[in-house]
């Protein structure tokens, strides 16, 4: 789960790593109020849940109070990959001397929180380890015994001079680690750390992302959501025992397991095809979850076919055939379907919709692929 700049620096806040002061508005006149709150130059930023604000022209340094509300104007309502700006955040403006980046990530690699830091701050930290991967210090962190300030500080004085600076930076990192494993997040980020012109070393932007398996032990996070309307579906899904991701293509796939679903989408691509999604109805499937997940595909108005991939093994290939039949009662489906049904009670599952003529049905994965793509451009 995903939360805006201003809501992570709010979080900063609350754990004691210094921000700026900072306003959120939705309409121009909140952003005139906010300059003259804040009573100085300051940033207007646009508050969407994407990257590449800056480039699309979504932060705008603001001398003066018309300057802040022409920015104001120009940015909400803005598009930026294809979402609306419809609330900005106005801070305080800070003469920067140097810039950091400080990031916390879960690392499968060595089972534990991985620390990264670089001198090179303020610009996406993927460039920076596609073009200069010597830049980035990396720490995996012990999960028994936390990160600890001398590792901190360790770390902050092989990318600055000043005894001061490392000082502020380790106990803001110290502080920033704490965060990260008491609202069990998945990222944490500051890009860039600050030093400003008074000595003082300031998180200038904020990133957290929460780990979905854990927002269970965290009600407060239902307020902050902000979903897309993809992710809404996904969130929806998941209620209903699916798991699902709207992708860009044409066929919708429909498949149980995890890794089965993969290696459909592979399988597709292989024969030329993109898969319209992701989802997986899973190992213990029920008619009705059958019927849910028919009703993501056929709302999607990209999907000009359907794949259908079942290897039975909890899942029963009769009580998946059910559902189908199901579905097209209540649905009227007007695109090509492609069934593989395989494993437990196959045999029942085909006998159930041998005289069903929406669907074509297939025998192997490659078979089912290639009839999927080809009725997909028939469609």
């Amino acid at each position: 789960m995903k939360i805006h700049e201003y809501q992570a620096k709010e979080i900063f806040a609350d754990y004691k790593i210094p921000v700026q002061q900072q306003v959120v508005c939705y309409t121009p006149k909140q952003v005139a109020e906010a300059y003259e709150t804040i009573n100085g130059p300051v940033v207007v930023k646009a508050q969407v849940l994407v990257g590449g604000r800056g480039k699309a022209g979504g932060i705008k340094f603001c001398a003066t109070k018309e300057k802040a509300l022409e920015a104001a104007n120009n940015i909400l309502g803005m598009n930026i990959k294809g979402l609306i700006v419809e609330k900005v955040l106005v801070c305080s403006a800070v003469n920067i001397e140097n810039e950091l980046y400080v990031g916390l990530i879960n690392d499968r690699n060595t089972k534990s929180v991985l620390l990264m830091v670089s001198a090179e701050g303020g610009v996406e930290i993927e460039e920076v380890a596609k073009t200069h991967p010597e830049k980035i210090i990396k720490v995996a962190i012990d999960p028994l015994i936390g990160l600890q300030p001398y590792q901190a500080r360790n770390v902050f004085f092989q990318v600055m001079k000043n005894g001061n600076h490392v000082r502020q930076a380790a106990d803001i990192l110290v502080k920033l680690y704490k965060l990260y494993v008491e609202k069990d997040c998945s990222l944490a980020e500051i890009n860039p750390m600050v030093i400003d012109d008074q000595n003082n070393v300031i998180a200038l932007d904020a990133k957290i992302n929460f780990d979905d398996n854990a927002l269970f032990r965290h009600t407060e996070y239902d307020a902050m959501a902000d979903y897309t309307e993809d992710e809404k579906l996904e969130v929806d899904a998941k209620d209903k025992g699916l798991s699902y991701i709207k992708l860009d293509g044409n066929i919708g796939c429909m498949v149980n397991g995890a890794g089965l679903a993969m290696a459909t989408m592979d399988m597709i691509k292989l024969y030329g095809g993109n898969p319209a999604n992701f989802l997986d109805i899973g190992g213990s499937s029920n008619p009705q979850k059958v019927v849910h997940a028919m009703e993501y595909l056929l709302n999607d108005k990209k999907v000009e076919a359907v794949l259908i991939n079942i290897f039975g093994g909890i899942t029963r290939c009769d009580d998946v055939a059910r559902g189908l039949l199901d579905a097209f009662k209540i649905m009227n489906v007007k695109i090509p379907i492609v069934i593989r049904l395989s494993g437990t009670n196959a045999k029942e599952g085909r006998e159930l919709l041998k005289d069903n003529k929406t669907l074509i049905t297939a025998d192997s994965m490659g078979e089912a692929a290639r009839k999927v793509i080809e009725a997909a451009k028939k469609a």
